[in-house]
Protein backbone atom coordinates (compact mmCIF):
# COMPACT_ATOMS: atom_id res chain seq x y z
CA UNK A 1 0.00 0.00 0.00
CA UNK A 2 2.75 2.41 -0.45
CA UNK A 3 0.76 4.20 -3.46
CA UNK A 4 -2.12 5.64 -0.83
CA UNK A 5 -2.24 9.24 -0.43
CA UNK A 6 -3.57 11.60 1.54
CA UNK A 7 -7.26 12.33 1.99
CA UNK A 8 -6.78 16.17 0.22
CA UNK A 9 -3.66 17.18 -0.88
CA UNK A 10 -4.23 20.53 0.91
CA UNK A 11 -4.14 18.27 3.94
CA UNK A 12 -0.83 17.10 3.30
CA UNK A 13 1.82 19.32 5.40
CA UNK A 14 -0.57 19.84 8.55
CA UNK A 15 -2.94 18.02 10.95
CA UNK A 16 -6.11 17.01 9.44
CA UNK A 17 -9.50 18.08 11.11
CA UNK A 18 -12.43 17.38 10.50
CA UNK A 19 -15.57 18.60 12.17
CA UNK A 20 -19.30 18.67 11.90
CA UNK A 21 -22.89 17.45 13.79
CA UNK A 22 -23.16 13.72 14.35
CA UNK A 23 -26.31 14.12 12.21
CA UNK A 24 -27.83 16.65 9.90
CA UNK A 25 -30.88 17.25 11.25
CA UNK A 26 -32.63 20.44 9.68
CA UNK A 27 -30.86 22.56 6.91
CA UNK A 28 -30.58 25.06 8.97
CA UNK A 29 -28.76 23.31 11.61
CA UNK A 30 -26.56 21.81 9.05
CA UNK A 31 -25.50 25.08 7.26
CA UNK A 32 -24.91 27.15 10.83
CA UNK A 33 -22.65 24.49 12.03
CA UNK A 34 -20.81 24.33 8.75
CA UNK A 35 -20.68 28.06 9.12
CA UNK A 36 -19.27 28.19 12.88
CA UNK A 37 -16.48 24.76 12.35
CA UNK A 38 -15.34 27.00 9.49
CA UNK A 39 -14.71 29.90 11.38
CA UNK A 40 -12.64 27.54 13.15
CA UNK A 41 -10.41 26.81 10.75
CA UNK A 42 -11.60 23.93 9.56
CA UNK A 43 -11.46 22.56 6.09
CA UNK A 44 -13.85 19.48 5.90
CA UNK A 45 -17.43 18.70 7.10
CA UNK A 46 -18.94 15.84 8.79
CA UNK A 47 -22.32 15.06 8.88
CA UNK A 48 -24.10 11.40 9.10
CA UNK A 49 -27.34 11.11 7.58
CA UNK A 50 -27.92 7.10 7.84
CA UNK A 51 -27.58 6.65 11.29
CA UNK A 52 -26.96 2.94 12.34
CA UNK A 53 -28.76 3.00 15.21
CA UNK A 54 -28.17 0.75 18.50
CA UNK A 55 -32.40 0.21 19.03
CA UNK A 56 -35.25 0.79 16.69
CA UNK A 57 -37.21 3.40 17.18
CA UNK A 58 -34.11 5.60 17.78
CA UNK A 59 -33.38 8.87 15.37
CA UNK A 60 -31.88 6.89 12.53
CA UNK A 61 -31.47 10.35 10.26
CA UNK A 62 -32.72 12.16 7.71
CA UNK A 63 -31.57 10.09 4.58
CA UNK A 64 -31.14 11.30 1.11
CA UNK A 65 -32.99 14.45 1.85
CA UNK A 66 -30.22 15.73 3.86
CA UNK A 67 -27.83 14.85 0.54
CA UNK A 68 -28.93 18.66 -0.78
CA UNK A 69 -27.96 20.10 2.71
CA UNK A 70 -24.47 19.16 2.03
CA UNK A 71 -24.55 20.13 -1.37
CA UNK A 72 -25.36 23.28 -0.32
CA UNK A 73 -22.36 23.40 2.16
CA UNK A 74 -20.19 22.76 0.28
CA UNK A 75 -20.80 25.28 -2.70
CA UNK A 76 -21.87 28.11 -0.21
CA UNK A 77 -19.48 27.45 2.44
CA UNK A 78 -16.96 26.15 0.90
CA UNK A 79 -15.96 23.17 2.50
CA UNK A 80 -15.52 19.65 1.20
CA UNK A 81 -18.03 17.71 2.84
CA UNK A 82 -18.30 13.80 3.69
CA UNK A 83 -20.87 11.17 5.14
CA UNK A 84 -21.33 7.64 6.67
CA UNK A 85 -22.82 5.00 3.39
CA UNK A 86 -23.21 1.75 4.95
CA UNK A 87 -24.90 0.35 1.66
CA UNK A 88 -23.89 0.25 -2.07
CA UNK A 89 -27.16 2.27 -2.13
CA UNK A 90 -25.96 5.00 -0.09
CA UNK A 91 -22.66 5.20 -1.95
CA UNK A 92 -24.25 5.58 -5.01
CA UNK A 93 -26.67 8.53 -3.53
CA UNK A 94 -23.70 10.37 -1.63
CA UNK A 95 -21.26 10.29 -5.06
CA UNK A 96 -23.94 11.61 -7.25
CA UNK A 97 -25.03 13.98 -4.43
CA UNK A 98 -21.22 15.47 -4.71
CA UNK A 99 -19.98 14.48 -1.56
CA UNK A 100 -15.97 14.41 -1.34
CA UNK A 101 -15.82 11.33 0.64
CA UNK A 102 -17.34 8.74 2.47
CA UNK A 103 -16.29 6.96 5.89
CA UNK A 104 -17.26 3.46 6.60
CA UNK A 105 -18.38 2.99 10.18
CA UNK A 106 -17.57 0.74 12.94
CA UNK A 107 -20.37 -1.22 12.56
CA UNK A 108 -19.96 -1.97 9.20
CA UNK A 109 -16.25 -2.31 9.00
CA UNK A 110 -16.83 -4.93 11.56
CA UNK A 111 -18.96 -7.12 8.77
CA UNK A 112 -16.82 -8.18 6.05
CA UNK A 113 -19.71 -8.95 3.91
CA UNK A 114 -21.00 -5.73 4.27
CA UNK A 115 -17.66 -4.06 3.46
CA UNK A 116 -17.10 -5.96 0.76
CA UNK A 117 -20.37 -4.93 -1.19
CA UNK A 118 -19.06 -1.35 -0.51
CA UNK A 119 -15.88 -2.32 -2.14
CA UNK A 120 -17.19 -3.39 -5.04
CA UNK A 121 -19.50 -0.72 -5.51
CA UNK A 122 -16.48 1.71 -5.23
CA UNK A 123 -14.14 0.35 -8.41
CA UNK A 124 -13.64 2.76 -10.84
CA UNK A 125 -14.90 5.72 -8.60
CA UNK A 126 -12.26 8.54 -7.22
CA UNK A 127 -13.38 9.34 -3.99
CA UNK A 128 -11.75 9.33 -0.54
CA UNK A 129 -12.76 6.74 2.02
CA UNK A 130 -12.17 6.93 5.78
CA UNK A 131 -12.40 3.38 7.24
CA UNK A 132 -13.24 3.84 11.18
CA UNK A 133 -11.84 0.57 13.39
CA UNK A 134 -14.28 -2.18 14.41
CA UNK A 135 -16.06 -1.96 17.18
CA UNK A 136 -14.15 -4.77 18.61
CA UNK A 137 -10.06 -4.24 19.42
CA UNK A 138 -8.77 -6.48 16.06
CA UNK A 139 -6.47 -4.97 14.04
CA UNK A 140 -6.26 -7.62 11.56
CA UNK A 141 -10.30 -6.98 10.82
CA UNK A 142 -9.42 -3.60 10.51
CA UNK A 143 -6.59 -4.15 7.45
CA UNK A 144 -9.14 -6.16 6.02
CA UNK A 145 -11.87 -3.66 5.70
CA UNK A 146 -8.79 -1.00 3.99
CA UNK A 147 -7.33 -3.96 1.93
CA UNK A 148 -10.95 -4.43 0.74
CA UNK A 149 -10.79 -0.79 -0.15
CA UNK A 150 -7.49 -0.91 -1.81
CA UNK A 151 -8.46 -3.47 -3.74
CA UNK A 152 -11.34 -1.65 -5.63
CA UNK A 153 -8.51 0.64 -6.87
CA UNK A 154 -9.29 3.04 -4.32
CA UNK A 155 -5.77 5.06 -3.05
CA UNK A 156 -7.10 8.21 -1.01
CA UNK A 157 -7.94 6.11 2.16
CA UNK A 158 -7.22 6.95 5.44
CA UNK A 159 -8.35 4.78 8.86
CA UNK A 160 -10.20 6.53 11.95
CA UNK A 161 -9.50 5.38 15.48
CA UNK A 162 -13.00 5.70 17.25
CA UNK A 163 -11.96 3.63 20.35
CA UNK A 164 -13.89 -0.15 20.57
CA UNK A 165 -17.13 -1.35 22.64
CA UNK A 166 -16.11 -2.80 26.09
CA UNK A 167 -18.34 -3.93 28.87
CA UNK A 168 -15.79 -3.18 31.71
CA UNK A 169 -16.22 0.11 33.38
CA UNK A 170 -13.94 2.80 31.70
CA UNK A 171 -14.30 6.45 31.91
CA UNK A 172 -14.85 6.17 28.18
CA UNK A 173 -17.77 5.57 25.81
CA UNK A 174 -15.27 3.39 23.93
CA UNK A 175 -12.31 1.93 25.14
CA UNK A 176 -9.23 3.40 23.45
CA UNK A 177 -6.86 0.45 23.61
CA UNK A 178 -4.42 2.39 21.87
CA UNK A 179 -2.01 0.08 21.38
CA UNK A 180 -4.39 -1.22 18.34
CA UNK A 181 -4.30 1.99 16.08
CA UNK A 182 -0.36 1.99 17.20
CA UNK A 183 -0.42 -1.45 15.75
CA UNK A 184 -1.88 -0.42 12.49
CA UNK A 185 0.61 2.62 11.77
CA UNK A 186 2.97 -0.50 12.18
CA UNK A 187 1.70 -2.37 9.82
CA UNK A 188 0.57 0.29 7.30
CA UNK A 189 2.92 3.30 8.20
CA UNK A 190 1.95 5.21 4.77
CA UNK A 191 -2.06 5.60 5.49
CA UNK A 192 -2.89 8.45 7.38
CA UNK A 193 -4.56 7.41 10.57
CA UNK A 194 -6.83 9.92 12.41
CA UNK A 195 -8.57 9.76 16.14
CA UNK A 196 -12.37 10.85 17.16
CA UNK A 197 -11.91 11.59 20.27
CA UNK A 198 -15.83 12.25 20.56
CA UNK A 199 -16.52 8.87 20.14
CA UNK A 200 -13.86 7.54 22.54
CA UNK A 201 -14.58 9.68 25.19
CA UNK A 202 -18.34 9.53 24.77
CA UNK A 203 -18.75 13.51 26.59
CA UNK A 204 -18.19 16.97 25.56
CA UNK A 205 -15.39 17.48 28.74
CA UNK A 206 -13.12 14.45 27.18
CA UNK A 207 -12.33 16.36 23.97
CA UNK A 208 -9.89 18.32 24.68
CA UNK A 209 -7.57 15.71 26.24
CA UNK A 210 -8.47 13.66 24.18
CA UNK A 211 -7.51 15.32 21.22
CA UNK A 212 -4.00 16.45 22.37
CA UNK A 213 -3.07 12.37 23.82
CA UNK A 214 -3.75 11.48 20.20
CA UNK A 215 -1.59 14.04 18.56
CA UNK A 216 0.93 13.17 21.17
CA UNK A 217 0.87 9.89 20.24
CA UNK A 218 1.40 10.85 16.60
CA UNK A 219 -1.94 10.65 14.53
CA UNK A 220 -2.36 12.72 11.80
CA UNK A 221 -5.38 14.35 12.65
CA UNK A 222 -8.70 14.54 14.35
CA UNK A 223 -12.49 13.77 13.51
CA UNK A 224 -14.56 15.70 16.22
CA UNK A 225 -18.65 16.08 16.15
CA UNK A 226 -19.27 19.65 16.88
CA UNK A 227 -23.13 21.04 16.88
CA UNK A 228 -24.60 24.21 17.28
CA UNK A 229 -26.75 23.50 20.06
CA UNK A 230 -25.27 19.84 21.16
CA UNK A 231 -27.97 20.19 24.16
CA UNK A 232 -31.21 19.45 21.85
CA UNK A 233 -29.15 17.27 19.37
CA UNK A 234 -31.15 14.34 18.24
CA UNK A 235 -27.71 11.45 18.68
CA UNK A 236 -24.89 11.80 20.47
CA UNK A 237 -25.74 15.12 22.55
CA UNK A 238 -23.49 14.53 25.44
CA UNK A 239 -20.13 14.33 23.39
CA UNK A 240 -20.88 16.89 21.26
CA UNK A 241 -18.94 20.37 21.36
CA UNK A 242 -20.39 23.69 19.85
CA UNK A 243 -18.28 25.28 17.15
CA UNK A 244 -16.57 28.08 19.56
CA UNK A 245 -15.76 25.17 21.63
CA UNK A 246 -14.20 23.51 19.01
CA UNK A 247 -11.97 26.73 17.75
CA UNK A 248 -10.83 27.45 21.42
CA UNK A 249 -10.04 23.48 21.38
CA UNK A 250 -8.20 23.73 18.22
CA UNK A 251 -6.44 26.59 19.23
CA UNK A 252 -4.81 24.94 22.41
CA UNK A 253 -3.77 22.14 21.35
CA UNK A 254 0.26 21.67 21.27
CA UNK A 255 1.67 19.78 17.67
CA UNK A 256 4.73 18.03 18.14
CA UNK A 257 7.18 18.03 15.49
CA UNK A 258 9.76 14.81 15.35
CA UNK A 259 13.61 17.09 14.94
CA UNK A 260 15.58 15.20 11.99
CA UNK A 261 18.12 14.30 14.34
CA UNK A 262 18.58 13.75 18.21
CA UNK A 263 21.14 12.75 20.01
CA UNK A 264 19.04 12.71 23.23
CA UNK A 265 16.29 11.05 22.13
CA UNK A 266 18.41 8.43 20.37
CA UNK A 267 20.40 7.14 23.96
CA UNK A 268 16.61 7.02 25.42
CA UNK A 269 15.48 4.61 22.76
CA UNK A 270 18.22 2.96 22.78
CA UNK A 271 17.92 2.56 26.34
CA UNK A 272 14.47 1.43 25.85
CA UNK A 273 15.48 -1.17 23.61
CA UNK A 274 18.38 -3.11 25.93
CA UNK A 275 15.36 -2.79 28.95
CA UNK A 276 12.58 -4.45 25.99
CA UNK A 277 15.63 -7.23 25.56
CA UNK A 278 15.76 -8.13 28.85
CA UNK A 279 12.15 -8.30 29.41
CA UNK A 280 11.89 -10.89 26.82
CA UNK A 281 14.71 -13.05 28.21
CA UNK A 282 13.07 -12.86 31.99
CA UNK A 283 9.47 -13.91 30.37
CA UNK A 284 11.72 -16.93 28.26
CA UNK A 285 13.20 -17.47 31.45
CA UNK A 286 9.78 -17.76 33.25
CA UNK A 287 8.19 -19.41 30.90
CA UNK A 288 10.75 -22.47 31.44
CA UNK A 289 9.86 -22.78 35.00
CA UNK A 290 6.14 -22.36 34.04
CA UNK A 291 6.75 -25.77 31.93
CA UNK A 292 8.52 -27.04 34.72
CA UNK A 293 5.73 -26.85 36.94
CA UNK A 294 3.47 -28.12 34.72
CA UNK A 295 6.00 -31.27 34.01
CA UNK A 296 5.37 -31.36 38.09
CA UNK A 297 2.00 -31.09 38.36
CA UNK A 298 1.08 -34.07 35.13
CA UNK A 299 3.61 -35.96 37.23
CA UNK A 300 1.65 -35.87 40.80
CA UNK A 301 -1.78 -35.43 38.91
CA UNK A 302 -2.40 -31.89 40.25
CA UNK A 303 -4.83 -29.05 38.61
CA UNK A 304 -3.07 -26.91 36.40
CA UNK A 305 -5.00 -23.74 38.09
CA UNK A 306 -4.63 -22.76 41.84
CA UNK A 307 -6.23 -20.29 42.09
CA UNK A 308 -5.18 -19.33 45.89
CA UNK A 309 -1.43 -19.29 44.15
CA UNK A 310 -2.46 -16.71 41.36
CA UNK A 311 -4.77 -14.96 43.47
CA UNK A 312 -1.48 -14.20 46.18
CA UNK A 313 0.87 -13.44 43.23
CA UNK A 314 -1.68 -10.91 41.51
CA UNK A 315 -2.42 -9.13 44.85
CA UNK A 316 1.83 -9.16 45.63
CA UNK A 317 2.76 -7.62 42.45
CA UNK A 318 -0.09 -5.33 42.68
CA UNK A 319 1.59 -4.60 45.99
CA UNK A 320 5.02 -4.00 44.59
CA UNK A 321 3.81 -2.03 41.81
CA UNK A 322 1.98 0.64 44.42
CA UNK A 323 5.31 0.84 46.02
CA UNK A 324 7.48 1.80 42.98
CA UNK A 325 4.51 4.21 41.46
CA UNK A 326 3.23 1.71 38.35
CA UNK A 327 -0.44 1.77 37.64
CA UNK A 328 -2.10 -1.29 39.21
CA UNK A 329 -4.30 -1.60 36.14
CA UNK A 330 -1.34 -1.85 33.99
CA UNK A 331 0.50 -4.66 36.27
CA UNK A 332 -2.85 -6.13 36.45
CA UNK A 333 -3.06 -6.92 32.89
CA UNK A 334 0.69 -8.01 32.05
CA UNK A 335 0.35 -10.68 35.25
CA UNK A 336 -3.21 -11.75 33.86
CA UNK A 337 -1.34 -12.14 30.24
CA UNK A 338 1.74 -13.83 31.56
CA UNK A 339 -0.31 -15.94 33.73
CA UNK A 340 -2.89 -16.53 30.68
CA UNK A 341 0.29 -18.05 28.65
CA UNK A 342 1.49 -20.16 31.30
CA UNK A 343 -1.31 -21.98 31.66
CA UNK A 344 -1.34 -22.40 27.79
CA UNK A 345 1.79 -23.78 28.24
CA UNK A 346 0.66 -26.41 30.74
CA UNK A 347 -1.73 -27.15 29.00
CA UNK A 348 0.28 -27.84 26.17
CA UNK A 349 2.25 -29.81 28.51
CA UNK A 350 -0.84 -32.23 29.46
CA UNK A 351 -1.97 -32.82 26.23
CA UNK A 352 1.24 -34.13 24.65
CA UNK A 353 1.66 -36.10 27.64
CA UNK A 354 -1.82 -37.90 26.47
CA UNK A 355 -1.48 -38.39 22.90
CA UNK A 356 2.13 -40.74 23.93
CA UNK A 357 -0.45 -42.67 25.94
Amino acid sequence: MNDLRVLFEECATEPIIIAGPCSAESREQTLATARGVAAAGVKIFRAGIWKPRTKPGSFEGRGAEALAWLAEVKASVGLKVITEVATPEHLDMALRAGVDGVWIGARTTTNPFATQQIADALRGVDTAVIVKNPVIPDVDLWIGAIERIYNSGVRRIAAVHRGFGTHETTPYRNAPHWSVPIELHRRLPMLTILSDPSHIGGRSDMVAQLSQQALDIGFAGLMIESHTEPDVALSDAMQQVTPEVLDAILHSLRLHRTPASDDALADYRLHIDTIDSRIIELLAERMDVARAIGEYKRARGMAIVQHDRYNDLLLSAEARAKMMSVPREFIHQIFSAIHEESVRQQIAISEAAEKKV
